[in-house]
């Protein structure tokens, strides 16, 4: 099936006289007959659901459908975007590995890799989004376990050579994990270029309404862990009486374990409502991301030929340096997110977004509602003004997320707010 009907059709297959949509199970615990059958699913040796912080049938569904829109072999859903990030990372490293990842992503991962995981002994280096083979081929340790970056990086908008990056994780014997967030599975399958994880904010497109919180990760199943130096999935869990996971799961060796070992020892589960409302998002993420990317590129062109605009960047226009990447990877368009520098610096950008009346200032970005952000001052606030030129990131940069209004409501409402610059 192609990915429009995948939205819509995957992962729920009602039966005989069962809700035709997904149901919401809002149980924490279920029923059986048996210990001896309840003993088999502690010990990994059946499926089957027995308490919600490990499994649900309706979060087994919602993952079911986000790892047949990425192509991978299986999925997890978590509490949040940044749940998912932290275990993307922790199920496969441990105090004294190291970790490379992109300069440009996301402030609140940055600050988790930066601050969280190098408290517990991780230890990261961050690399520019454009950094070639040569200069990555630097940054690579005996003790580095993986490679972290976005596809759209945010909110730079740095489009990551996904190959690139792939192929000297590779060499190295480490898995290459992107965010692919901003994209969604409907503008770039990252597993198709040779990527391994997949995590995703789903409150962000997923979801696309902004009323439930909630992340996933996605395993490929095309990694092979037993050629690089990953104890934790090669040797045997006493936890679980001395399961190797890369032996009794093979492909799913990754993604099992996170589901078994790291969501229920840090119980970041994503509810059952939440995961509902997730659903309902994905029916119909194929033709959101469609109007996103439409209007975004015709504001972009708006905002190009503006002369209180510094700049404007957006992988969707011809004269961004990232548009022939962009093309490569995401020819059906990348998001709905523009970068835009405001001229007279960081006054200026407030004074735009507060002359905004159809746009709202909030704490989020990618949902159906047209929405601004100030990156410096706000999600990105604790980085060093180093950090944020590595990042990408201008004391007078807006983050403008395109929403899926009439794209003519939209601009006018621009018009208006520049005015006031």
């Amino acid at each position: 099936m192609k990915i429009d009907t995948l939205c819509v059709q995957a992962g729920y297959e009602p039966k005989n006289s069962e809700p035709r949509v997904l149901p919401i199970v809002q149980s924490t615990t279920f029923a059986y007959d048996s210990a001896e059958t309840m003993g088999k699913l502690f010990d990994l040796e059946e499926a089957g659901f027995f308490y919600t912080r490990l499994a649900n049938p309706t979060l087994d569904t919602v993952a079911k459908k986000i790892a047949a829109l990425e192509g991978g072999v299986g999925a997890m859903l978590t509490a949040s975007g940044q749940a998912a990030s932290l275990i993307s990372i922790t199920n496969i490293c441990k105090a004294g590995d190291h970790v490379i990842a992109s300069a440009a992503i996301y402030g609140g991962t940055f600050n988790l890799f930066n601050k969280t995981l190098r408290d517990l002994g991780i230890d990261f280096d961050f690399v520019s989004p454009t950094s070639t083979a040569d200069e990555l081929e630097k940054f690579f340790k005996p003790n580095t376990k993986a490679v972290f970056v976005e596809t759209v990086t945010n909110p730079s908008l740095d489009v990551i050579d996904i190959e690139l990056f792939a192929n000297a994780a590779h060499a190295h014997r480490c898995p290459l994990i992107v965010d692919n967030t901003f994209a969604t599975p409907v503008n770039c399958r990252p597993f198709e270029w040779g990527a391994d994880i997949v995590v995703h904010s789903t409150s962000k497109y997923m979801d696309g309404h902004a009323v439930a919180l909630g992340g996933v990760v996605v395993d490929s199943g095309n990694f092979d862990w037993t050629q690089g130096d990953y104890p934790m999935l090669t040797t045997p869990d006493e936890t679980y009486h001395g399961v190797v996971y890369t032996e009794q799961f093979g492909k799913a060796a990754y993604i099992t374990k996170c589901c078994t070992h790291l969501m229920r020892d840090l119980g970041c589960q994503q509810s059952p409502q939440n995961a509902f409302l997730l659903n309902l998002g994905l029916d119909t993420l194929a033709l959101r991301m469609e109007r996103h990317c439409a209007n975004a590129l015709k504001v972009a062109k708006y905002l190009e030929g503006h002369d209180k605009v510094e700049s404007v960047n957006f992988p969707g226009l011809e004269s961004n340096p990232y548009y022939e990447l962009a093309q490569k990877y995401m020819p059906k368009g990348t998001c709905g997110v523009i970068s835009i520098c405001i001229k007279g610096g960081k006054e200026g950008a407030v004074r735009f977004m507060e002359g905004l009346k159809l746009a709202k200032i909030v704490i989020h970005v990618a949902d159906a509602r047209t929405c601004v952000l100030h990156p410096a001052s706000t999600t990105h606030r604790q980085l060093t003004d180093e950090q944020l030129v590595d990042a990408g990131i201008a004391p007078n940069m807006v983050r403008f997320s395109v929403g899926i209004e009439d794209p003519d409501d939209i601009i006018e409402d621009i018009a208006q707010a520049l005015e006031c610059v």
